[in-house]
């Protein structure tokens, strides 16, 4: 018993507490899918046509990215300080340069983005099941 202990004991402290403290279930939902800069569509563009076809609205917790299929739900992570949002791609984009989603002006001000306009995030695609 003390040497399984003494194997164990050392894997389960280099696992992140984070990781430890999620249900197996819920920590097998989220596929980490990459990170970099993000930035958010203007009100300026509520209500033209987003690439799925439907109407862009602000309000609307959606985003942009150039190859995940519409309908998707992704967490975005704003690395600064930790808030996150549950976002659904309804349309192709960004097209700047080192930008690797476009969100809402919603999701922009739940993970505090609004004001600079920019964020360094984390992605993580959530799995439908």
């Amino acid at each position: 018993m003390r040497r399984l202990v003494a194997i164990t004991l050392p894997l389960l402290l280099a696992i992140p507490a984070a990781a430890q403290e999620l249900p197996v279930d819920q920590a097998a939902e989220n596929s980490e899918i990459g990170s970099g800069m993000a930035s958010y569509y203007g009100r300026e563009l509520a209500g033209n046509r987003t690439a799925s076809g439907e109407r862009f609205d602000p309000a609307q917790l959606t985003a942009a990215h150039r190859t995940l299929p519409f309908g998707s739900l992704v967490r975005v992570t704003n690395t600064a300080n930790g808030d996150s949002v549950v976002v659904r791609i309804n349309d192709r984009g960004p097209f700047s340069h080192g930008r690797v989603i476009d969100v809402s002006h919603a999701a922009a001000r739940e993970i505090g983005m609004h004001r600079s306009g920019t964020a360094r995030v984390k992605l993580a695609l959530l799995n439908d099941d």
